[in-house]
C-alpha cells in the first residue's frame, strides 16, 4: 500500500515538470574542484606553445567515404567468406525441430548431424575413422578432435543387474 502511495506522489505532474526541465536554458555546472597547484605550474598549463600550434596546423586528414570502398570490396569479402567455410557433409531430411536448413558451417564447427556421425562411425570403426582422419573430414582442429572422441561418447549405457529376484531387470534390446 505504501508503494502505490510513494508511486502516485512521485508521478504526480510528471508532465508538466518534465516540460519545466526541458524549457531551462542550460543546466548547472558542476561546480570545479580546487586545485592548489603552484602558480608557475598553472602559467605553463595556460600558455600557448609555439611549436605545437604548427605541428597541429601541419596535420591533414584523409577520409574516404566507407560505402565506396565497401561496394568495391564485395567480391573479395565473398570469396574470402566462401574459403572460411564449407559445405555440410550430413543433414537430417527436411525441417528437424523445427530449424532452418543449413548449408554450409564455418571452418572448426560441426553441425549437430555431422558430430552424431562423426561420434558413430569412431565408436564402430576407430581404426580407420582415427581423431586425424575425422579432423581432416570435417576441417576440424586435431586436439580439439582428440578431446571430443575422448569424452564425449554417445549411445553407452549400462544395464544393471537387479540385486534380487523381485526387483526388474532392464532389458537392452
Amino acid at each position: 500500500m505504501g508503494a502505490r502511495v510513494g508511486r502516485m506522489f512521485r508521478n504526480f505532474n510528471i508532465e508538466n515538470r518534465a516540460y519545466r526541465e526541458l524549457a531551462k536554458e542550460k543546466p548547472r555546472v558542476a561546480p570545479r574542484h580546487p586545485v592548489n597547484l603552484p602558480t608557475e605550474v598553472e602559467d605553463v598549463v595556460n600558455q600557448k606553445s609555439d611549436p605545437l600550434l604548427e605541428r597541429l596546423q601541419s596535420v591533414y586528414v584523409e577520409s574516404k567515404d566507407p560505402a565506396v570502398a565497401a561496394v568495391e570490396d564485395t567480391k573479395a569479402v565473398t570469396t574470402a567468406v566462401k574459403a572460411y567455410r564449407r559445405p555440410v557433409k550430413i543433414d537430417y531430411p527436411g525441417k528437424v525441430f523445427g530449424l532452418v536448413k543449413v548449408t554450409d558451417v564455418p571452418k572448426g564447427k560441426l553441425t549437430i548431424a555431422e558430430a552424431v556421425n562423426a561420434l558413430g562411425n569412431h565408436k564402430y570403426d576407430p581404426q580407420t575413422w582415427t581423431p586425424e582422419n575425422v579432423a581432416q573430414e570435417y576441417s576440424l582442429d586435431l586436439k580439439e578432435t582428440k578431446a571430443l572422441l575422448e569424452f564425449f561418447i554417445p549411445f553407452k549405457f549400462k544395464v544393471i543387474t537387479p540385486k534380487s529376484r523381485t526387483d526388474k531387470q532392464i532389458e537392452a534390446s
